[in-house]
Order: structure tokens, then sequence, then C-alpha cells
């Protein structure tokens, strides 16, 4: 039956990635709609034609390299289960101490290792591609002082959820989702609270804003939107990649306005300004707070699904997998990978919530700095360093995309100016 099971795994990844190689690469139409031909949303008119290649092999790969990526990570977590890792591993953290918590600890060690090797050559290959288009500017030391940062964030974060999920799981084997879920309310506000100021540090340098002038004037915007904020900091992206980005990151007291330098870098003042309106829009509209409750109550009925699911895959195929009971330690791979999975599978509603968010962002912008030509702008020179395609297949827009895509951003705006002009010659 282990064999048969994994088989059957290998075969089902074979042809899920077949498909999406076919997708991408043969079937998906990427070519704009003949009434955007000319239009600002046209990338013919703000990339040439080397530029407009090139976004297109960079996309069709790096979005292979998504949908391979995730069912890659289910297929390692079921290899470990069927080939006996994980009661090797809960063997050998039996052995080398008597300690429960030490066990708990050894035992995440070693999974956590096996998943940073097995996922390690999808990794590099997605930095290497990255590196090779002149998206990513950064050294193979600096990537890789980065992926061990990641490693033992996961580990510990891994080592919390796995010590307190199966002290719940003893405890009471029919609510411990529930308990686990009340648990992780805290615990994800604690986090986003402590991510701006302890963990972001780690991977980059974070300082007020430079340009005095424009923070001036970015302070006074969000004034004007009676914003409570008294600096602007940026981050030194620039030895890392040559994307632009910004971002409202934190929560409470911890919050932070944030600008990659190299978005200070390559937009002028006024496509700045434009994208922190953008940003600003998220606090007025309250879209943290709202996303925070929306992942938390898909945090609870992703837990409930995985009790119920966990349950069923031990009672009918628990000797094949080795794992003699949900509430052994042995089943954890088998939590990550259905944990995973619904994830993979919520993807789309939540980001058909983002990028309604999104919108609202880009409209909330638009009509605070009245400034269509720098929202254009911004949006044209996003996609030329980012060599993102302005309008992606379908199946990558629902999967991929948390944001409008460049197509629909960029049409937007001209549909506002042609309305605004409508409106003044009435």
């Amino acid at each position: 039956m282990a064999r048969k099971i994994g088989l059957y795994g290998i075969i089902a990844y074979i042809l899920y990635g077949l498909f999406f190689y076919w997708y991408l690469f043969y079937f998906a139409d990427t070519s704009l709609p003949f009434e955007y031909e000319g239009s600002k949303a046209d990338p013919a008119t703000f990339l040439n034609g080397r530029e407009l290649m090139l976004s297109e092999e960079y996309s069709k790969i790096r979005n292979l390299l998504f949908f391979l990526s995730t069912p890659f990570e289910w297929l390692f977590y079921l290899f470990v289960l069927l080939a006996g890792f994980s009661g090797a591993f809960k063997k050998w953290a039996g052995q080398s101490s008597k300690y429960k918590i030490v066990q708990t600890a050894i035992y995440t060690i070693w999974l956590t290792f096996f998943a940073f090797v097995a996922t390690f050559p999808l990794s590099y290959i997605s930095y290497s591609l990255s590196k090779s288009y002149n998206i990513s500017t950064q050294s193979f030391s600096s990537w890789m002082k980065d992926e061990l940062i990641d490693f033992w964030i996961n580990f510990g974060t891994m080592f919390i959820i796995v010590a307190v999920l199966y002290w719940l799981m003893k405890k009471s084997q029919k609510r411990w989702w529930l308990y686990a879920w009340l648990l992780s309310v805290p615990f994800t506000l604690f986090v986003m609270f402590l991510q701006p100021v302890v963990i972001d540090p780690l991977y980059n340098d974070f300082y007020p804003l430079k340009d005095k002038q424009l923070e001036e004037k970015i302070l006074e915007l969000a004034s004007e939107a009676n914003i409570p904020s008294e600096h602007v900091f940026e981050v030194n992206m620039a030895e890392k990649t040559n994307a632009l980005n910004a971002y409202v990151t934190g929560i409470g007291s911890n919050s932070r306005i944030v600008l990659w330098d190299t978005t200070l870098n390559r937009l002028n003042d006024e496509q700045i300004l434009f994208i922190m309106a953008h940003e600003m829009a998220h606090y007025v509209e309250k879209h943290l707070y709202i996303g925070i409750a929306g992942y938390l109550f898909l945090s609870l009925v992703g837990l409930y699904l995985t009790y119920r699911l966990m349950n069923y895959v031990v009672n009918r195929w628990g000797e094949a997998l080795k794992i003699p009971s949900v509430h052994d330690i042995r089943s954890f791979p088998l939590f990550l990978m259905i944990l995973s999975m619904l994830l993979f599978v919520s993807s789309p509603v939540s980001n058909l919530v983002s990028r309604y968010q999104e919108t609202r962002a880009d409209r909330y912008a638009i009509e605070m700095t009245g400034n269509t030509e720098a929202g254009i702008e911004t949006f044209q020179e996003l996609s030329k360093a980012g060599l993102s395609q302005v309008n992606p297949p379908l199946l990558v827009k629902i999967f991929r995309y948390g944001h409008p895509t460049m197509l629909e951003r960029i049409s937007m705006i001209e549909e506002y100016e042609i309305e605004k002009m409508r409106q003044s010659e009435e």
C-alpha cells in the first residue's frame, strides 16, 4: 500500500507539472485585448522589444516554478511519512534526551533540516532565474544568509507549533483544533507586532527616510488622511533587487510606512506620493484589520478541516503512512501537508479579497492626489522593473495575484480620466 500511494503521488505530481507547463507555455494567451492596444496599458508603449520578450520569458518560468513548488512540498511530506522518516526523527529524539521538550525540539530540527534540503534546489533555481534576468542583484552569500535566517525562523515557529499542538491533542482529542485556534489569535497578533522591529531587521537595514523634504510631503499627505505618523522608513534593498516596492507593516505602535531604496532611486516625488497615498488607503479603510479578521476566520475553518481530514486519513491509511494515531508526533508532516493543501485551495478566495482591497486603494490614491499621470507612470515603472506581465494568464491571476493586473490598474486610471473629462464638459 505504501509503494502504491507513493507511486500515485509521483504520477499525480508529474501530470500536474506537465499540465501547467502546457498551460503556461502553449495554451495561455497573454496578448492584450484589441481595445487596449495602443493605450497606456499596452506594454508596447513603455517597454522596448527586448524587455517585452524578457518579460514573457521570465514570467512563464517564474509562474511554472510557483505552481511546481507548493505540490512538491506535499510530495516531500508524503515521502517523509511513507519512508518512515517521521518515525526515525521521533526515535532519534527519544534516544537523545529524556526530556519531552528537548525531544520535541530534536524532532522539529530534523524535519526542518530535511525540508530545507529538499526544497533548496527549487529555491536556488528561483534565485538564479531572478539573477539571470537582472531582477536580483543579491550575491550568493547574501542570499544564503537569508535562507539560513529563514531556516531558523521556520524552526522556531515550527517548534512552538509542535510543542503546543501535540500537548493540546493529548489533552483533548476532539477539541484540540479549537483550542489551537484560540491560542493562535494572540500569537498571530504578537508576531505581527514584532515583525517590523525584530524579524524584518534580520534581513535588511531600516532607517528613517533620508530625504527630509520628501518625508515632509508624505507626512503632510498622511495628516490630510488623519493618519498618525511621525516617520517614514526606507530599507536598503538595492543590494538585493532591482524591483520596486513600498508597504505598511506592523500593528499598533509598531506600524511602519516603508519604502525600498530602489523605489526612491527610480521614481520621482509625485510617483512616490501616489504610492504612499495607495498605502495610506489601507490604513484609512482598515484593510489590515479586515485582513487579520479574515485570516483568523480562515484559520479556524482550516484547523477544523485539518482535524477532520487527519482523522480520516489516519483511520484509512495510517498503517501505510506509519502513523499509529493522530495525536502521535509522527503525524505532524500530515498536519503540514493538509494545511498547505487547504491554503493553496483557499488562495483564490483570499487573493480575490486582496485584489478588491488593492483596487479600492488605487482609487483612493487617484482621488487623493488627483495625479493620474503619476499613477500610470508608477504602474508602468513597476511592470518594467519586475518584468511582470501586464495581462497574465487566468490561473496565474487567480492563484498568484493579490493585486489587480497592471492592465486593470492602468486602464482604471484611464477610465477615471475619461469620467473626469465628461463631468467637466457637463
